[in-house]
């Protein structure tokens, strides 16, 4: 579980430094990156598509979902 935090947080610092514009702050990626996380990897285990395995896999995996989770509340940031 700490695990998945830790890599959810730096998939939320990622994200939101791909973002356009910074995402929504520091901690509220770090938040969105967390949930991003395990949005990402049901995503990817409900399609059925995996990456390497370990800590790069989980942080693709993980900055995916926390892209798709910045988008989505980007959405109805606006």
């Amino acid at each position: 579980m700490l695990y998945s935090i830790i890599i959810g947080a730096i998939a939320g610092l990622i994200a939101g430094k791909a973002m356009k514009g910074g995402g929504f702050g520091l901690l509220i990626n770090i938040i969105l990156g967390i949930v991003g996380g395990f949005v990402g990897s049901w995503l990817f285990s409900t399609l059925g598509v995996g990456f390497a395995e370990g800590v790069v896999g989980d942080l693709v995996q993980g900055v995916i979902g926390a892209v798709v989770i910045l988008i989505v509340a980007g959405l109805f940031k606006k």
